[in-house]
């Protein structure tokens, strides 16, 4: 693992983090306490949360609970929430029932914020992030249909400059340090910036983004606007839900996995998508590596500034991702990886 700067600050943070959005729902609190031990011992130092977590489902009633158990830990351990960055999220209308049909806004941040923190049991988080726009997002496989033209420019704009005013509030108050989004586009995250340096507001720091062998949208506008700019991607769902992983090539579906719970894997499942997968299986084995490690690798080796978030639903799946941290891929391997994504663009 190396050590990269969150975004334009002072802030250094592992270019691997641990994410937790299965705990309370298919990992138990016990093993989630063991996962953070195991990462935090292996040195890891950034771990990714939001309020409407565990996912695989979210529901109304486990909204929160990943927090909360987050926040017991921390409270068991209370010589270590320095060893390490905390990341969340507030939600906002995508998941309705958390705010039903309110968007984000100077009054809904600044109480989700409170409610994280209460859950979290921390004086402070570290990178505050905006789950989904209020205008919509084209991500998560809306990106096939994606329409922006019912957006209003000015009134978007609006909204920024007052939940960046409520962030300030928030810097001055020792509530967050940094201010970051997710779920976002290149216009959009360069709006952000813009408003930011106009006022005097916190910038954008970084961007949770998805990010894998099989869903490379970041690669292009996104990736310039992360070099010129420094906003670190946090790179999620970078083993694409699983399918990487090659556990459900050939119409497997094992007992107790995300695809067993929901069925499409979030619209990742596709046709065209384990042609995909079998070519980059056939790619780690030519060379000897873990599917796993290879997709990880691939991720931290772009030419953006990047943090990868990796869950696991047990701790013997977090041992695994644990033991290639240190994959390396050589030039010739990242230009095969680039042939396999000629031949298979986008394939969910």
């Amino acid at each position: 693992m190396r050590q990269i700067p969150l975004g334009s600050t002072d802030t250094m943070i592992t270019d691997y983090c641990l994410g937790t959005m299965t705990w309370g729902n298919q990992t138990p609190e016990a093993d989630a306490h063991r996962q953070m031990d195991m990462a935090l011992d292996v040195g890891i130092t950034i771990v990714d949360t939001a309020e409407m977590y565990p996912v695989n489902p979210v529901t109304p009633e486990t909204v929160g609970n990943t927090e909360t158990i987050l926040g017991n830990w921390n409270a068991a351990n209370p010589g270590r929430r320095g060893d390490y960055v905390l990341a969340t999220k507030i939600t906002g209308k995508n998941a309705g029932f958390v705010r039903p049909g309110q968007d984000i806004t100077a009054g809904t941040f600044t109480q989700a914020l409170d409610a994280s923190l209460k859950r979290l049991q921390t004086d402070v988080i570290d990178i505050y992030q905006l789950h989904w726009p209020n205008r919509g997002s084209y991500h998560f496989r809306q990106n096939w249909r994606y329409d922006p033209s019912h957006q209003d420019r000015a009134a978007t704009r609006a909204n920024m400059l007052e939940v960046l005013q409520a962030a300030q509030a928030a810097v001055d108050a020792g509530k967050i340090r940094h201010f970051a989004l997710s779920n976002e586009s290149a216009w959009g995250t360069a709006q952000w910036l813009q408003i930011a340096e106009a006022e005097g507001l916190p910038r954008v720091q970084s961007i949770q983004n998805e990010y894998s062998l099989l869903c490379r949208l970041y690669d292009t506008d996104l990736g310039e606007l992360a070099v010129n700019e420094r906003v670190t991607l946090l790179a999620y769902s970078p083993l694409a839900a699983g399918l990487l992983t090659g556990k459900y090539q050939d119409g497997a579906v094992p007992a107790g996995s995300r695809m067993a719970g929901n069925g499409n894997l979030g619209g990742r499942k596709s046709e065209r998508v384990f042609p995909a997968v079998a070519a980059y299986l056939d790619l780690a084995a030519r060379h000897g590596l873990d599917p796993v490690h290879m997709a990880l690798a691939f991720t931290v080796q772009r030419p953006f500034p990047v943090s990868t978030i990796f869950g696991a639903t047990t701790s013997e799946q977090l041992a695994r991702i644990l033991s290639g941290l240190d994959t390396a891929l050589s030039s010739d391997l990242l230009e095969q990886i680039d042939e396999i994504h000629k031949l298979h663009p986008m394939p969910y």
